[in-house]
């Protein structure tokens, strides 16, 4: 791997806060990604399923984490199955976990492989009541490939259908919404290598230079700082692209007078940065380019102070809304008929500013958490507002990645370049 490993701590933590909201006699287990196919005999890069790295700290294929914290005998309370390995899987696929190495990485003593997991967990199951298993029940999930998890659930309930079933997933997304400091020494990594781009993109830009070439100066930077990449697909949008949210293409000149925006992040040990700035093209904002990109800036800086213990998202993005809608109003963009016609459906800020201003982040981008639930210390979220105005060929949105605390926010980018006095400076310096 490429980052350094986490201290183990944090993941006998985390199973052990797990632990302690599971039913009485519960089992519950967790599965990694599988590993997916591209064509012919192609595959993607793996990426490890988040539940089970966040319980044990294991980044490797076909690994299988169970708990039991009832069970009888202390060994068989918390058991990692690994694939093993061979002098023909080293030599074609490289170096896998010994179970020495996989015990130093997740603090799990009772590590077998996974040929020995079918009469290891028939002898749990001839034992427990209630068994956990986990799916993916983000708010945003549209996968239709059937999972790991998937077809283990089915496997499971099929072999043993007499046993109460219950969902991990709640009780995970409660977890992993509150980060501890290891993790956010994790994602503070991962916004410090993000800065790291973001700086060489600034020397770097000029008319004339390609979206896809600013990507690859990203990506270079990244890679080089212990980074596998992207953390998500950069959206590198210059002109009218700025005006389309999700655009990924990353093919056109970037010309002289156009904005640049960027919404790139790197990802470190599994965390995530999630930076958006928009820059000129030609190094110096237009009057016009100016009053807008400060207008965005305000309402960053308002959201965060409303990012408080005891906020609720749904609440938090409709006050961020109305302080938007002021701004839109001062540029005029905005007038009384746009108000007097707005609904609290379709107010008349979202003409210019479609998207919420924040989401959790962590292991995941859009990361796991009850979006009803109280905001909490600890908690991580993004704050981006943006202004679109598509006659103009004309986007900027900003985006830090802060953490909540009882005495306000803690801002991961804090050092990375926002004011657009230092953003001139620095690409004309």
């Amino acid at each position: 791997m490429r980052y350094q490993p986490i201290n183990k701590e944090l993941f006998v933590r985390n199973r052990a806060r797990l632990a302690d909201l599971l039913k009485p006699n519960s089992i519950a287990v967790f599965n990694s990604n599988d590993i997916m196919p591209t064509n012919a005999d192609g595959t993607m890069a793996f990426r490890q399923n988040n539940d089970i790295y966040y319980l044990s700290g294991i980044d490797q294929e076909e690994s299988i984490l169970v708990i039991y914290p009832d069970f009888h005998s202390e060994r068989l309370r918390e058991i990692l199955f690994l694939r093993e390995t061979n002098e023909d899987i080293a030599i074609w696929e490289g170096h896998k976990y010994t179970k020495q190495e996989a015990e130093e990485a997740s603090g799990i003593s009772s590590i077998y492989w996974l040929t020995d997991f079918e009469g290891v967990f028939q002898t749990l199951m001839a034992e427990v009541e209630h068994v956990y298993l986990n799916t993916n029940e983000h708010i945003r999930s549209a996968a239709d490939v059937e999972t790991r998890d998937a077809r283990f659930i089915k496997k499971c309930k099929e072999r043993y259908p007499l046993h109460k079933y219950e969902r991990a997933a709640p009780l995970m997304h409660h977890l992993r919404a509150i980060k501890s400091e290891l993790e956010i020494n994790a994602l503070q990594k991962a916004c410090d290598i993000t800065e790291q781009g973001f700086r060489r993109v600034l020397n770097f830009m000029k008319p004339g230079v390609m979206e896809y070439e600013v990507e690859a100066e990203y990506i270079h930077e990244f890679v080089r700082n212990g980074s596998r990449g992207f953390a998500y697909s950069p959206i590198v949008a210059s002109g009218a692209n700025s005006c389309v949210l999700h655009y990924i293409e990353n093919s056109m000149e970037c010309k002289e007078g156009d904005l640049l925006l960027m919404d790139v992040g790197a990802e470190y040990a599994n965390y995530n940065a999630d930076m958006t700035r928009t820059i000129p093209v030609s190094g110096r904002f237009t009057k016009r380019q100016r009053k807008i990109y400060e207008a965005v800036l305000r309402v960053m800086k308002e959201a965060m102070q409303m990012l408080v213990p005891g906020n609720i998202i749904a609440h938090y993005h409709k006050e961020v809304g109305l302080y938007m809608q002021s701004e839109l109003l001062e540029l005029g963009l905005l007038d009384k008929t746009d108000l007097k016609n707005s609904t609290e459906m379709q107010p008349a800020y979202k003409k210019y500013f479609m998207h919420g201003t924040s989401h959790h982040l962590g292991l995941d981008v859009h990361d796991v958490g009850n979006i009803y639930s109280e905001m909490k210390p600890g908690m991580v979220f993004t704050v981006e507002p943006g202004i679109y105005i598509r006659e103009e060929n004309l986007g900027i949105r900003l985006e830090n990645n802060v953490v909540i605390t009882d005495d306000g926010v803690v801002d991961l980018m804090e050092n990375i370049p926002l004011e657009a006095e230092e953003i001139e400076e620095l690409m004309n310096s």
